[in-house]
């Protein structure tokens, strides 16, 4: 358990305790990225191009519609959480925690059914390689669901450790002791077993998390009758889950419709290029996990002053690495890619493209993540809705004539609008800066924070 940077009774943010919150946050993520890296290694060089790109559509498209399973209920009990605490409404809270896993459940079978349907039509006039990984991933769907939203459910109750460690550091330990295992019983690993290894995993690691969240609830939440309010849920949580399903097609679509277009060997080598890009990002990432709750508490105890103290701070804390990671990356992006074989090396130009896109998030900073902690989610639905319809489109216009490198610059593009729109959205609903090139023309509000803190 950690200190929490914030408690409900305050009316402030302790910053030594925050940036404490956000090492233990950098040290997990970081793990959790360098393993799962790893394991992007390992299954690519024991896989082949052709198996590994089956074995990531699959889990891309597993990704995408553990989103509507979700119905946008993680980030709303995110959100939701921290604001009964801060309104000491318990029986709000333990009611949010139960009804949204019933209500997750009930929408994972209901999406699960339909899949299948889907999938054994499409196969019965076109024979696919992708129809039986396809048939076996969508045990996925409701795995990965449960799995997010007891993550969040934990992130808010802040304890940062136990949301994270169990997907982050052992789900890829578990996969990859489990591919090693099958790759010395048969000599191979192809995708199929490669996904049943992938689901197993996560059913193991969804028990262990229940135990964490049950053992958490009993030492934050009060003991109350559970209220149920499953209208004002449902109302925020559709939007967040449009907002969900949209970011998803801005960060995901690209490798499905690579994998679709051209073939499962370009989605193996285009998945490494987006994997490794993601580094660029990290950081942001890992602030977010800490911040997200904190935004919360801040803007509804309406002190804004503090809130536009806080996020000045992690601006500049997202920045630097970015930058320095996005450099390094681009510097030797050869020898990067050198790790997974030579036959990923068709990803260098694709990869450069990324970073750049990537990069304008570390300009930007923590810009969605304050649009849904603060309330304004209906706000920004159009800037998701527009990104993930020009990325669509864009896409399919690029990929059939320039293949990787056409997804990469379209993908790359609505990174950019998608950034500079929430930006602008951000000023004008909160009145908070969000950009780094505020705090770098308010250096005087950047020594007032140090001294108060």
């Amino acid at each position: 358990m950690t200190e929490s940077p914030l408690s409900p009774n305050s009316k402030s943010v302790r910053l030594d305790v925050f940036a404490k919150e956000a090492s233990i946050a950098l040290i997990i993520k970081a793990a959790g990225l360098v393993l799962i890296y790893l394991l992007q290694i390992f299954l690519a060089r024991w896989m082949g191009r052709s198996e590994y790109g089956i074995y990531e559509y699959v889990i891309a498209w597993s990704l995408l519609l553990a989103i509507p399973a979700s119905l946008g209920l993680p980030r709303t009990v995110l959100r939701s959480i921290s604001q009964y605490r801060v309104n000491q409404e318990w029986g709000l809270a333990r009611g949010i925690v139960r009804g949204s896993l019933l209500l997750t459940l009930g929408a994972s079978f209901l999406l699960c059914g339909i899949a299948i349907a889907v999938v054994l039509l499409i196969n019965s006039h076109y024979q696919s390689p992708y129809a039986l990984p396809l048939l076996l991933g969508v045990g996925l769907i409701p795995l990965q669901a449960l799995v997010q939203l007891q993550l969040e459910t934990i992130r808010a109750l802040e304890d940062i450790i136990s949301a994270y460690l169990p997907s982050l550091v052992i789900w890829p330990i578990l996969v990859l002791c489990g591919g090693f295992l099958l790759l010395e019983i048969d000599g191979e690993l192809k995708s199929i077993p490669a996904i049943a290894v992938a689901t197993v995993s996560f059913i193991i690691i969804l028990i262990f998390q229940r135990l964490l969240l049950w053992e958490r609830i009993k030492q934050i939440l009060q003991p109350a009758l559970a209220v149920y309010s499953y209208r004002q849920w449902i109302n925020v949580s559709v939007v967040l889950l449009l907002q969900r399903a949209f970011l998803y097609i801005l960060d995901e679509t690209d490798i499905i419709m690579v994998g679709s277009l051209v073939g499962p060997e370009a989605a193996g080598i285009y998945n490494v290029a987006v994997k490794t890009a993601l580094w660029v990002g990290f950081v942001l990432e890992i602030i977010i996990i800490v911040a997200a709750p904190a935004f919360a508490m801040l803007y509804t105890q309406n002190n804004l002053a503090e809130l536009q103290q806080v996020v000045s701070r992690v601006t500049v804390w997202i920045f630097w690495p970015s930058i320095a990671i996005g450099a390094f990356l681009l510097a030797f992006t050869a020898p990067v890619l050198s790790i997974f074989g030579p036959e990923f090396m068709p990803a260098i130009v694709p990869l450069k493209i990324l970073i750049l896109g990537r990069l304008v998030d570390s300009l930007c900073g923590t810009v969605a993540c304050l649009m849904v902690m603060t309330g304004y989610q209906n706000k920004s639905l159009p800037v998701f809705a527009f990104s993930a319809m020009l990325n669509l489109v864009s896409n399919a216009i690029a990929i059939p004539k320039f293949g990787m490198v056409g997804a990469a610059m379209t993908t790359s593009f609505t990174l950019v609008v998608w950034n500079i729109w929430l930006s602008i959205l951000v000023v004008q609903y909160t009145g908070i800066q969000p950009s780094i090139f505020y705090t770098f023309f308010n250096s005087d509000g950047d020594r007032r924070i140090e001294d108060e803190n």
